[in-house]
């Protein structure tokens, strides 16, 4: 909530998508957040020098689209936002990186994995880059699950989606696999069935899709409709998809990868999921984890710089260490890259389980 008169206040500009497709990703992501600010404020705010700081945030309604996020941050900017958290979704975090990077403000986000997200000085994410997860999962492919032959099913006008399947697919090459389809699908696509039928038609042993929920949700369903009983695996896009599936059956054993485990017995998972359905009356996503672990860098990047300056903000960040949600002892590399660890998500009898 807003600081009261006279209080030092350090703002967060947000911006990500709270309507259209992509709106739960944005929601997670605002509501993650909100926890961490919320949590940071009641113990005091943040000390910076001989100043406290007290958190606030201007959320803007990106809905996932390039020209709506660059008028999301004109917007936050003209609140006087002293940080960006965001974008959300890869391209429309990539449509307002050059702007951060001219106005010199330090830009985090959560969930943008697309390499150009974090291209410039200002930029970092806490998620992991799209190379990354297609590498990820192509060694999970290949060496814990034994596959030899694997199709692809991936959204062909998706930065995401794109960045993740050629990683994988170089990868999997590389450690002796057999990519034996690689179908590509338009953005709002909702029929499936013209590249289920072909990768139908070949002996892969399973199906690797690098798409968003709304997506896996279409194509686990035709799959299902098809007779098609290969197992699925996919990217961190798929958290959240058992509240869109109608029938949980059609994507029973899909693994995906993921930060965040929300069942974790961690101290601070616990207590951060608590107080999130306390919050909100629903389980927090990787998206909610996340934000919440961007909040914290940002405390952690004041504290380090003693100073609220975007420059020296910015320099912090190569200096810091978080202990987060999505890991422990979290850092940065100049290139804005987060070292930490993933988990597997497996979806068995219904319901998110750690894979191991």
């Amino acid at each position: 909530g807003a600081a009261a008169a006279g209080e030092d206040v350090f703002l967060i500009g947000a911006i990500g998508p709270v309507t259209g497709s992509a709106a739960s990703y944005g929601l997670s992501v605002k509501q993650g957040a909100q926890v961490a600010i919320d949590e940071i404020n009641a113990a005091g705010g943040v000390v910076v020098g001989d100043k406290t700081y007290t958190l606030d945030m201007e959320f803007a309604d990106d809905e996932a689209t390039e020209d709506k996020a660059i008028q999301a941050y004109n917007t936050v900017m003209d609140k006087g936002a002293d940080a960006i958290l965001g974008a959300v979704t890869s391209g429309a975090c990539i449509a307002i990186t050059d702007l951060t990077a001219a106005d010199g403000i330090l830009q985090i986000t959560p969930s943008g994995s697309a390499m150009e997200c974090a291209k410039n000085d200002n930029a970092f994410r806490v998620c992991f880059t799209d190379p990354a997860q297609g590498v990820a999962m192509a060694e999970l492919a290949a060496e814990k699950l034994g596959y030899k032959k694997v199709a692809v099913l991936y959204n062909n006008a998706s930065d995401y989606s794109m960045g993740i399947r050629e990683a994988f697919e170089e990868e999997f090459t590389a450690k002796g696999g057999t990519i034996v389809a690689s179908e590509g699908f338009s953005e709002g696509d909702v029929d499936f069935n013209t590249q289920l039928t072909t990768i139908k038609g070949t002996d892969a042993e399973a199906i690797f899709v690098p798409a968003y929920y709304q997506e896996a949700t279409y194509i686990t369903k035709q799959a299902s409709d098809m007779g098609m009983n290969l197992p699925f695996l996919g990217s961190d896009g798929w958290d959240g998809v058992l509240g869109t599936v109608t029938d949980a059956a059609t994507i029973e054993g899909a693994i995906f990868l993921s930060p965040f485990f929300a069942a974790d017995p961690a101290d601070n998972v616990k207590a951060f999921v608590a107080a999130y359905e306390e919050a909100y009356k629903a389980t927090p996503d990787q998206f909610a984890a996340d934000a919440y672990d961007t909040v914290y860098a940002m405390k952690a990047a004041m504290e380090q710089a003693g100073s609220v300056e975007s420059a020296d903000l910015i320099k912090a960040m190569t200096e810091i260490t978080v202990d987060g949600l999505t890991g422990e002892g979290i850092t940065w590399t100049a290139e804005g890259e987060p070292n930490k660890g993933s988990k597997f998500i497996q979806i068995k009898d219904g319901a998110y389980t750690l894979y191991e």
